[in-house]
């Protein structure tokens, strides 16, 4: 049986079941696109693990759909099969083995996709849009993690309709991330807690954010005994916070830097200030990637606290990130991500490729970037009616990493 069973016709002669592939949007570096993106924007990018033959990535979109492309050698993208939820799909992961994709949904639900089926099964089930959805693989046990908006992390056996175990939270999970045996947390109201996964998962620590906004992302890192260590946590305050677990001296190795900023240092004019959305470390040389809410990436070498590279600027943010398991490919998704609202985008579509916060809290238009970064972290907007525009707004490009 091939490893994604019948050939279902997703993308099939170059003109996919979603329409032509479009050639027109905004790339500035000419990275190579990813044939038949999603009809709406992208929430969630993940590669294949290292134990499977060559790359496979997957992607989640508020279009409720989840989809797998084959990255071949040359650079170039097959569409390989999706699959469907009833609402927007919020995360993904792999099983260690590959064999297996998991997806988060707003429709409170987490499915299991065998990849060599291509049939997919509800594992989970909360009372509230499920945010973050882990792989967790222990000696003792594997299962899968979800954490949700009804403030519950639940752990789940995938031959189990019931959870494993059920963790309360004091707010709603924003964002998480696993590298066994930690997993780490951020919440609303600007909560973090780290877990300890061994045996049986348990709250390890609540930390004080060392960041004054709303989270939005969070990754884990590791040592060179390839063990975590810490992790980087980035805002909608255009920031990123480099914490470790058990430092020497915290206050020497723990420290924030700003990203994701307009005019630099200078202090003459105003500053815009956007989301940080996602943040990637290579596999290989432990150095991050920050996707922001400026329609930029950038790769940073937080030992060295340098920043590495930063890339051209494109005509809409970048929503999700995602480094391949040997760290030579960068796939990152170029999406409208609601900060500005439903107005500001069709006024992006009348314009075309206008660059959004222009102005300051007073602009006419609409709110700074700044002010509307706090809208940004509700997902609370899902347009449905512009798929004529939207298909080539949402795109998922590569870059070929040689200073990552």
């Amino acid at each position: 049986m091939s490893l994604f069973g019948t050939t279902t016709g997703f993308g099939a002669g170059g003109t996919g079941v979603f329409g032509a592939t479009t050639t027109d949007s905004h790339n500035p570096m000419k990275d190579v696109e990813v044939t038949s993106p999603p009809d709406d924007s992208i929430s969630c990018l993940a590669f294949s693990p290292p134990t499977m033959p060559g790359n496979f990535l997957i992607g989640g979109s508020w279009a409720n759909d989840v989809r797998c492309w084959e990255v071949q050698d040359n650079g170039q993208t097959v569409p390989k099969a999706q699959q469907m939820h009833t609402g927007p799909v919020l995360d993904v992961c792999w099983s260690d083995d590959g064999s297996k994709v998991f997806t988060a949904s707003c429709d409170k639900t987490a499915k299991m996709w065998d990849l060599n089926s291509n049939q997919a099964m509800q594992i989970a089930q909360h009372d509230g849009p499920i945010k973050s959805i882990h792989w967790v693989k222990a000696p003792n046990y594997s299962c899968i993690m979800t954490g949700s908006w009804d403030k519950t992390l639940k752990f789940w056996d995938t031959r189990s309709p019931n959870p494993m175990l059920s963790l309360p939270m004091t707010e709603r999970c924003y964002c998480a991330d696993v590298v066994y045996p930690m997993a780490v947390l951020a919440t609303a109201d600007r909560g973090l807690i780290v877990y300890q996964l061994e045996n049986q998962p348990s709250e390890f620590r609540r930390i004080d954010s060392p960041l004054k906004h709303q989270h939005r992302c969070v990754a884990i890192f590791k040592d060179k005994q390839n063990k975590p260590t810490g992790f980087a946590l980035g805002s909608i305050e255009g920031r990123v916070a480099i914490h470790y677990i058990n430092p020497p001296n915290p206050a020497k190795d723990n420290f924030t830097f700003k990203c994701h900023r307009s005019n630099g240092t200078n202090t003459a004019t105003p500053q815009d200030i956007y989301a940080v959305n996602a943040i990637s470390f290579h596999p290989v040389h432990g150095t991050l990637s920050t996707v922001g809410s400026d329609g930029r990436f950038s790769f940073w070498d937080k030992d060295a606290r340098t920043k590495l590279k930063t890339s051209e600027q494109l005509d809409q943010p970048i929503t999700a990130c995602a480094f391949n398991s040997n760290g030579n490919i960068f796939a990152y998704a170029s999406s409208y991500d609601w900060s500005k609202v439903r107005g500001a985008n069709e006024a992006h579509a009348a314009v075309g490729r206008k660059l959004y916060g222009e102005g300051g809290p007073d602009t006419p238009t609409g709110p700074s970037p700044f002010t509307v970064g706090l809208t940004l972290g509700c997902y609370c907007h899902l347009h449905t009616e512009e798929q004529g525009f939207l298909s080539w707004l949402h795109t998922i490009r590569f870059y070929l990493c040689n200073l990552c």
